[in-house]
């Protein structure tokens, strides 16, 4: 992992959690959980879910950012532990493999909760706002009288009357592939009712022509980082719900069906592994400028394609070891 990221750089660490459906009630750690994929407005699936910690990198022959499963922990309903106490737990044990890295982490709002506050030296977190956050501000200085200090300032509000008041510029972001012009506002204030005194960010995007409100609200631990960077990094974040589309149909993890417990344990971390082998293999071994030429050649209904796709990964490594096999001398 460490041949994909430059010397000493940031780790930017996507966490989330992916729902595996399975039947029947004898399947070990099952239960009813959020899935976003599924059908209707009722967003739930029976099955194993799991809480993924994910290292996003850069390709050289890829334009957008790749997620790479490193860790994995199942949830299981009524268990000792949630899942954003899972993802801190699986965050640190990465951390502590990585002393010499700042470890940047960004997860969806579910992820916004108080089983990240107090992140280590080096550690940051960035997540998306719900609509009912209150802010305050900054914690006010020790009057000298008697009592108990004040542990945080005046109340700002929400995210939309933080919109109201703030003062917006353009900005120049890059997200999804695309650089695009847009308006941002920020503050620094405190998210007492979840990360208590640790001081946050807040930073709001909309697009030029909006004139009121916000598109999306950013919350971050990062006190250094430019706006831009804070809204290209949460961006990157899709790249986990990539990860877990192409594990489950394109590795087959998604068709496992197991039921005793250590099968279960086995299994979905043994394909998040795999993708992650694979992607590695290839940047450092398989890759060749002229794949997807060839890939366009062998299927020409592929006009615009210009970067190997996971598939391409799989088939290429497929076919090299079958040469291999067959044919040791080659």
């Amino acid at each position: 992992m460490t041949q994909l990221l430059a010397p000493g750089a940031p780790i930017t660490v996507a966490v989330d959690d992916t729902l595996f459906r399975r039947r029947g009630k004898k399947v070990h750690g099952v239960g009813w959980f959020h899935d976003g994929s599924a059908a209707g407005q009722t967003k739930l699936g029976f099955g194993n879910n799991w809480v993924v910690v994910a290292i996003i990198v850069t390709l050289p022959f890829m334009s957008r950012p790749v997620a790479l499963p490193v860790l994995a922990a199942l949830a299981v309903k009524g268990g000792d532990q949630s899942k954003p106490d899972l993802a801190r737990d699986l965050v640190d044990l990465l951390a502590e493999r990585f002393l010499d890295r700042e470890v940047h982490i960004v997860g969806d709002a579910a992820y916004g909760c108080g089983a990240f506050i107090g992140l280590g030296d080096g550690m940051t977190m960035t997540t998306r706002a719900k609509t009912n956050s209150v802010f305050h501000h900054p914690t006010p200085e020790r009057t000298g009288k008697r009592g108990r200090p004040r542990l945080k300032g005046d109340r700002i509000g929400t995210a939309t009357d933080i919109a109201t008041t703030a003062t917006w510029r353009n900005a120049t972001v890059s997200r999804y592939g695309v650089t695009s012009l847009v308006r941002i506002a920020e503050v620094t204030c405190l998210w007492f009712g979840t990360w208590r005194t640790d001081p946050v960010r807040v930073i709001l995007l909309r697009d030029t022509t909006t004139t009121t409100g916000y598109e999306i609200a950013l919350i971050t631990t990062d006190l250094t980082a430019t706006p831009e960077a804070i809204i290209a990094r949460y961006a990157a974040r899709f790249a986990i719900e990539v990860t877990f589309f192409e594990v489950k149909n394109i590795l087959g993890v998604g068709q496992a069906r197991n039921r005793v417990r250590k099968a279960v344990e086995r299994t979905v971390p043994f394909g998040l592994f795999c993708y992650s082998i694979l992607t590695i293999w290839y940047a450092l071994r398989g890759h060749d400028h002229t794949d997807a030429a060839q890939r366009r050649a062998a299927a020409p209904w592929y006009t615009t394609k210009t970067e190997p796709s996971t598939l391409d990964m799989l088939t290429k490594l497929r076919r090299l070891i079958i040469t291999a096999r067959f044919l040791p001398s080659s």
